[in-house]
């Protein structure tokens, strides 16, 4: 799976702000909303009732917070470098600074647990998260999902 296909247009931010997980959530809807044309309530409440079934931060300063949003054509996702990590409830109890957040119709089951799936490949990747946190723009960070993710060519 391409995840750079997954990711929404203006769907890369790089920002700081928050100072806790609720904050951090926030941004990411904000984010996801104005990109997938939904309010923010609207997706901030979809990933809270998500986070409220368990941590979705990896490990490593990652978070992949995911929802089904009724209303979307297709899984997307949005990407968030916080300035400053914020504590998340992570398994590894590390601050979370990449949040990968994926959306996904409610009928999207297998196609949701591929793009999790693809996501979470790629942020366990140390160089990936590496070079994710020394990109200067949304540009450089949206060229390496699409280049170090993209299928191999058969």
């Amino acid at each position: 799976m391409d995840i750079g296909e997954l990711l929404a247009d203006d769907g890369v931010v790089l920002r700081g702000g928050a100072s806790s997980k609720r904050q951090a959530l926030h941004v990411v809807a904000d984010v996801a909303a104005e990109t997938l044309g939904l309010t923010t309530e609207r997706v901030l409440e979809a990933l809270l009732e998500r986070e409220a079934l368990g941590s979705t931060g990896l490990g490593s300063g990652v978070a992949v917070p995911h929802a089904r949003v009724p209303g979307l054509a297709r899984v997307t996702g949005v990407f968030v470098r916080l300035d400053t990590p914020v504590a998340y409830g992570s398994v590894d109890d590390q601050p979370v600074d990449l949040m990968f957040a994926l959306f996904a119709p409610p009928a999207a089951g297998a196609e949701h647990l591929r793009a999790l799936a693809a996501v979470s490949r790629a942020l366990r990747s140390s160089e990936m998260r590496e070079r994710l946190r020394q990109a200067h723009t949304a540009d450089a960070i949206r060229a390496l999902f699409v280049r170090d993710t993209a299928p191999a060519a058969a």
